[in-house]
């Protein structure tokens, strides 16, 4: 177990929101919830029209700093949290995302100062259902504590199991869960931040650029970190998988990086495991 030793790095959080008022307090409070002190949580709104900048109100003593206003995007709204961005090591938690316990940024804060690393990541579930005392892996009687509202639980769909880093298995169609993905902040200011042409695939392309080209540091958190609502724009339909595939081919070219034929047809096939891994250790 990761522990926390008189660390003195500072984690920023990057929420991107737009319309997100049905599902932002669960993830406004498990940032809240950290046992880890030092965390500056930033908040960049598209513009939103629902109940999502109330909210956003609400918890303005919590927030670090918030901004709204149109953009191009998800990518775009991470890349202006970047450059508002003043910690070490740096995370992003969508909207629909929410921390698997309060002392996941204590454990992660643990990893950077053992491993002096340049990055980690750990282990993602994709749920369905309400937040709640606990989140029940599919498989499994036991429960998860979580320190969220009574009455409600969520059910673990699919167990997105990372494994330890090798960037060679990248070409295998490994890539570690982004949600999961911490990196120090001097990292993007030295090798850039989301390539906005590279629509859903940005992320794939940032770890790849990180990872496989800048051969940056990484070390895995074998734990559970993020519970992550399912769906996701890259996976709605089989059209939208096709075009996701294609920018993942693009991610590797703008790089100057060439995949196996069968790279990109093993990307997609790795997570079928994912529905019927039933355990967490």
């Amino acid at each position: 177990m990761y522990g926390v030793r008189g660390l003195r790095l500072k984690i920023s959080i990057i929420t991107t929101t737009f319309n997100a008022a049905g599902t932002l307090r669960d993830c406004l409070g498990s940032v809240k919830g950290q046992t880890y002190a030092d965390v500056e949580h930033i908040v960049v709104d598209a513009a939103s029209t629902d109940g999502t900048l109330a909210i956003l109100d609400e918890n303005e003593g919590h927030l670090a700093k918030v901004l709204s206003e149109p953009d191009n995007g998800i990518y775009d709204g991470m890349n202006k949290g970047l450059r508002l961005a003043t910690g070490d090591v740096v995370g992003i938690l969508n909207a629909d995302d929410f921390y698997f316990g309060p002392d996941v940024l204590g454990k992660v804060a643990g990893v950077f100062e053992e491993h002096r690393v340049d990055s980690c990541y750990g282990d993602l579930v994709y749920v369905e259902g309400q937040r709640g005392t606990g989140c029940e892996v599919r498989g499994s009687r036991e429960k998860t504590p979580l320190p969220l509202e009574r009455g409600k639980e969520c059910r673990v769909v699919r167990y997105w199991k990372a494994g330890e880093f090798d960037y060679r298995k990248f070409w295998w169609g490994w890539m570690p869960p982004h949600p999961t993905f911490f990196v120090r902040r001097s990292v993007y200011e030295r090798y850039g931040y989301f390539n906005l042409e590279m629509g859903t695939a940005a992320d794939y392309e940032l770890m790849l650029r990180f990872l496989v080209k800048r051969r940056i540091t990484a070390a895995y958190l074998p734990e559970i970190l993020i519970q992550m609502r399912s769906g996701g724009a890259s996976n709605v339909t089989l059209a939208a998988r096709l075009r996701a595939n294609r920018m993942d081919r693009k991610a590797w070219e703008v790089n100057g990086l060439k995949p196996y034929p069968w790279t990109m047809l093993l990307k997609p096939i790795r997570k079928i495991p994912q529905w019927f891994f039933k355990g967490q250790g």
